[in-house]
């Protein structure tokens, strides 16, 4: 049975019974099970999002310009539910992985092109999961030199021995503890009205920085590998098109939260750190000050903890993800659950890509909030080309028949790709022309 009809058949019994009795107005333990049972890819992809990179990139943002880009994430949120549906559509609409579809549809050059951009952006932000971990580990006093070849084995031999499901809900509890921020800024009590206005009224300071910060907010906010987490997951699910309801639905909620946690850490950076005149992050120490108004003297744990759990999710997500879209482009045998003489390739990719984000990671005096940015800059730059892909298979009758964007979700992915075009292109030219 599946999970639509499962779930239309618990809400007839629970209808039934208020009928017969009047009394119960509440969902039923079982009805509620299966509208649980529906979570999973879109969820998981989208809170993945805000991972070490993007807490620090948010950060960053908060820190150095208070809630004066605050609008320009918004607008980001609403481009990022926009990918992820069209990706959702894709992938339950013709049943296929979006890297089997851009292979099928445009062949073996543009899917090598798009593989080694994927390759390179996911490599980066692989890395700074890793870094991530460092930073979280030296806050408990631990070295990374520990620590961090540790975290890489476990990944590796969790995802490899397929008990990636269980640990998935470890590392999402505590990438939680993220949640208090809302607490932080509730406490700490914002001007509300420079939050609001932050909010909806655009403004772009004309320097350098403020063009960079953009491009990586965009770019942490709507990371690749975010698109092929969700389609690889969709497809395994073995969700149905007449299921595609709840898809949507559970896509939305997971880019509603993901937004919702990057927007109050921007609003607590700037209630705390940038209000008191720290504009500039080199730390996690430094990071973890706009917690201290809820969490006092624990809240470097909290945040070490939180950035911990994030940075552990997405260090086993992001190579996963990535080697099975690589695999799943050229037809190369993938699956943890396929032996190592059968699969090596995939098993290949997946230990590089952990093996060298591990290394990177352990080098000395590493700028952390840098390579932060900097990751999702590059992810930010590369970004577009997956998008013109994406829309052109969102656009493509054949395969989507009348499921095909509309006009709207069209104007948004393309205003988007342009957008990002134009500012990769301004921040070029005040590199070789300052502002």
């Amino acid at each position: 049975m599946s999970l639509r009809n499962r779930f239309e058949q618990l809400v007839s019994r629970r209808a039934v019974s208020r009928a017969g009795t009047g009394k119960r107005r509440m969902l039923t333990r079982a009805s509620l099970l299966a509208f649980l049972a529906i979570l999973g890819p879109g969820l998981v992809s989208g809170i993945a999002g805000d991972d070490a990179g993007g807490i620090g990139t948010y950060s960053v943002v908060g820190a150095k310009y208070g809630y004066e880009l605050l609008w320009t994430l918004v607008i980001i949120i609403i481009g990022l539910t926009i990918v992820q549906e069209m990706t959702a559509r894709l992938t339950v609409f013709t049943g296929k992985g979006l890297a089997d579809l851009i292979r099928e549809v445009f062949g073996v050059r543009i899917t090598a092109f798009a593989m080694l951009t994927l390759f390179i952006a996911n490599g980066a932000v692989t890395i700074s999961e890793f870094v991530g971990i460092a930073a979280a580990s030296e806050m408990f006093g631990v070295s990374r030199y520990l620590t961090v070849p540790i975290a890489a084995a476990a990944v590796w031999y969790i995802v490899a021995r397929g008990n990636y499901r269980a640990a998935e809900k470890v590392f999402l509890a505590l990438s939680a503890v993220f949640g208090v921020y809302i607490i932080s800024v509730i406490v700490v009590n914002p001007d509300w009205t420079e939050v609001i206005k932050g909010t909806v009224i655009p403004s772009l300071p004309r320097e350098r920085d403020a063009i960079l910060l953009v491009i990586a907010v965009i770019g942490t906010t709507i990371s690749p590998y975010m698109q092929f987490t969700l389609s690889a997951t969709t497809l395994d699910k073995g969700t149905k098109p007449e299921e595609y309801g709840f898809v949507f639905w559970e896509t939305v909620l997971g880019v509603l939260l993901s937004g919702a946690f990057a927007y109050f850490i921007v609003i607590a950076t700037g209630a705390t750190l940038h209000v008191n005149g720290i504009t500039s992050i080199e730390s996690a120490e430094q990071a973890a000050q706009a917690l201290e108004p809820i969490a006092g003297p624990l809240a470097e744990t909290l945040f070490a903890i939180g950035l911990l759990g994030a940075s552990l999710l997405a260090a086993s997500i992001l190579p996963l993800s990535t080697t099975y879209a690589i695999c799943e482009a050229f037809g190369w045998e993938r699956g943890v659950n396929q032996e190592w003489e059968d699969a090596r390739i995939f098993y290949g990719i997946y230990t590089a890509l952990i093996v060298v984000g591990a290394i990177v990671a352990l080098i000395p005096g590493l700028p952390l909030f840098e390579i932060f940015v900097y990751v999702y800059l590059l992810n930010g730059i590369l970004l577009p080309v997956l998008l013109v892909l994406m829309l052109k298979l969102a656009n493509n009758k054949r395969l989507m028949g009348a499921h095909v964007n509309s006009w709207f979700i069209n104007a948004m992915g393309w205003g988007l790709t342009i957008v990002l075009i134009v500012l990769t292109a301004i921040l070029v030219a005040t590199a070789i022309f300052p502002i």
